[in-house]
């Protein structure tokens, strides 16, 4: 559910106005309203912590490389993080420059090596001499046709160009670019800079320790950069007039933001305790209200995925989250869709709970189990197990699937193949009946008004399209059912009255004529109809994809089983096969099973996710305490 939020505003004298945010970063309550500020402290701290960001960028791949080797000795890590700031960019940039050095080097080598090893400035000293030799590169067609009276040496060629040293200028031919260093110079040039980047390889390597300390760092300034965030933006009320009195003392700032109903309590407190003016009244329909999202343990499984999908509804929307769950663990099991993959699933989660059991368990690995389950249920009920064949499976297996939807059946006959891919595509389709309906039943829950009845008629829309479409596509049979020959009116009945109440807001007039103002999305809001319910059939098809797969690893990797110098081959060959379909599903399930959810479920139900999160103003460790 989403919690109830109030909009409160303190005022505090301008010269305690710092004390002031220290103490309201102590309650962590409030969640600041954004504005755009500057300060020269602001920027300061910006440009700080960019500058450790960098750094951290530069040392987590040596970390990464280290993981599993000894750690690195902590000798010359001891410093501050600005100056291992510091002392980490200079090499960083001092490696760069050698990098791109290193490139140049390498390809003037490669521009001279065809002259071979020779010091340019054996030619100045000819020069000086009074013999001017000039070096060129001539293609084969321009040397002939100098002609016997050009006065040069010749001292190579190849298919392409002729090299020579000329006593004269050659007309129209541009002379060889000498270089700065000889061949062996550049060589020697060459080895000293891989020297020099081994040496800031190898002191990158040693700062790896220092990596918990710059982290520490950049938390520390996001806190200081949230405070001056915060200071820069009170706002301040200079009062006029000619009243006496020190004109500091008469200067007062406020600052605004959002709070939990039940938190506005400790904001009170500490009004009352440091001597603020505060107000707390109802947020307005415009205001940028946070979402706090407040739900039971179960439902609260989904966070870990819609914190990394980055999504919030917003505080005026409906709160999905037990529907998300729900359906997002069906359209998992689906798109896996084996009960092998299932049993790994759900092993790797019991695995993690049991090793961070002490600590306190991750969210992840509660919502890997759940859907670990899901996958061996769907699975078993379907009969496939890592895609064997289904004469391969254990027979009390095969008793516990599903006839309707099992591989056994399909196994028997073409048509009785055929049967359990419709009752599958069925199966679809109904999931979207149920899930769309449930958006509009939330979303009927939450309104008041007459426009109520645009969401049943949008309800009758779905259950008149799910029967033509079950007709048109699933079976012909499904035309001989009584109801069918109705869904066609029912549709109709609910198109008439999602066209008189969609734009409702007090007058059935205007929603009217606000919808034929927008006849052309009306008309087009059938198709949505037909689109989002045959969206679905995406669960079937992305499965079969998946197994499919499945199969032809079994296929490639079977015959290799049965010979001993093969068989670790065909082990590998499974194991590599399974596991790259495994990451495929995975995949699919991001594109697929979210969006469903995302897009399709989020759109009947009139979520739009535009939310922000509810983030309040306070020290880093009370958040991380909060949020264990």
């Amino acid at each position: 559910m989403i919690v109830p939020m109030m909009k409160v505003s303190i005022v505090v004298m301008d010269k305690e106005k710092e004390k002031a945010l220290e103490q309201l970063r102590d309650l962590g309550a409030l969640h600041l309203e954004r504005k755009t500020v500057q300060s020269g402290d602001l920027s300061r701290l910006l440009e700080k912590r960019t500058r450790m960001e960098n750094v951290l960028g530069l040392l987590r791949p040596y970390a990464a490389l280290q993981k599993h080797k000894k750690a690195a000795p902590k000798s010359g890590v001891q410093a501050d993080a600005d100056s291992l700031t510091g002392e980490a960019l200079a090499l960083g940039e001092e490696k760069k420059g050698l990098q791109e050095q290193l490139l140049v080097q390498a390809k003037e080598q490669s521009r001279l090596a065809p002259w071979g090893d020779f010091e340019p400035a054996a030619l100045a000293e000819l020069r000086a001499a009074g013999i001017t030799l000039i070096p060129y590169e001539l293609s084969p067609k321009a040397y002939e046709a100098l002609g016997a009276d050009a006065k040069t040496i010749f001292l190579g060629r190849d298919k392409t160009t002729v090299r020579l040293a000329a006593l004269d200028a050659i007309p129209g031919a541009e002379p060889f670019a000498l270089p700065e260093r000889s061949l062996s110079g550049i060589e020697n040039y060459m080895t000293e800079i891989k020297g020099r980047l081994a040496e800031i390889e190898n002191r990158f390597r040693s700062l790896v320790p220092a990596l918990p300390v710059i982290t520490g760092a950049v938390k520390d300034l996001q806190e200081n950069i949230e405070f001056e965030s915060a200071r820069a933006g009170m706002d301040v009320l200079v009062p006029g007039g000619d009243a006496p009195g020190d004109f500091a003392e008469r200067t007062v700032s406020w600052i605004s933001g959002y709070a939990p109903k039940d938190r506005v309590g400790v904001l009170k407190r500490g009004a009352a305790e440091y001597g603020w003016a505060l107000i707390a009244v109802e947020p307005g329909p415009d205001d940028p209200v946070p979402t706090l999202l407040k739900n039971n343990k179960l439902v609260s499984l989904i966070n870990p995925l819609t914190d990394f999908l980055e999504v919030t509804p917003g505080y005026n929307e409906v709160d999905i989250s037990l529907w998300f769950l729900l359906f997002f663990a069906i359209f998992f099991g689906m798109i896996f869709g084996d009960a092998g993959y299932g049993a790994i699933i759900l092993v790797s989660g019991i695995i993690g709970i049991i090793k961070t059991a002490k600590k306190g368990v991750p969210p992840v690995f509660k919502l890997l189990s759940l859907l670990g389950i899901s996958n061996f249920i769907w699975g078993a009920l379907t009969c496939s197990w890592f895609a064997l064949p289904v004469e391969k499976v254990p027979e009390f297996l095969r008793n516990i699937s599903l006839p309707l939807v099992s591989n056994v059946t399909a196994a028997r006959s073409a048509r009785d193949e055929g049967l359990v891919q419709q009752n599958l595509m069925i199966f679809c389709f109904s999931l979207a009946l149920l899930q769309l309906s449930i958006g509009h039943i939330l979303a009927i829950a939450k309104n008041r008004t007459l426009k109520v009845l645009a969401d049943i008629g949008s309800i009758m829309m779905l259950g008149g399209m799910y029967f033509i479409i079950l007709g048109l596509i699933a079976s012909n049979q499904y035309r001989q059912i009584p109801l069918y020959p109705a869904a066609v009116y029912v549709f109709a009945g609910g198109f008439v009255l999602n066209f008189i109440f969609a734009a409702y807001e007090g007058s059935v007039g205007r929603s009217i004529l606000e919808s034929f103002k927008n006849i052309i999305s009306m008309i087009l809001g059938i198709a949505n109809v037909f689109s989002d319910i045959m969206s679905y059939i995406r669960l079937w098809a992305v499965g079969l994809a998946g197994a499919a797969i499945a199969n032809t690893v079994n296929a490639m990797a079977g015959p290799m089983l049965g010979h001993f110098i093969l068989f670790v081959f065909g082990i590998t060959l499974l194991v590599f096969g399974h596991g790259l379909n495994l990451v495929l599903n995975v995949l699919s399930v991001l594109v697929h099973g979210v969006r469903l959810n995302t897009l399709e479920f989020s759109g009947h139900a009139g979520l739009t996710w535009s939310g922000t999160a509810y983030r309040p103003f306070a020290k880093r460790i009370k958040n991380e305490a909060q949020s264990v």
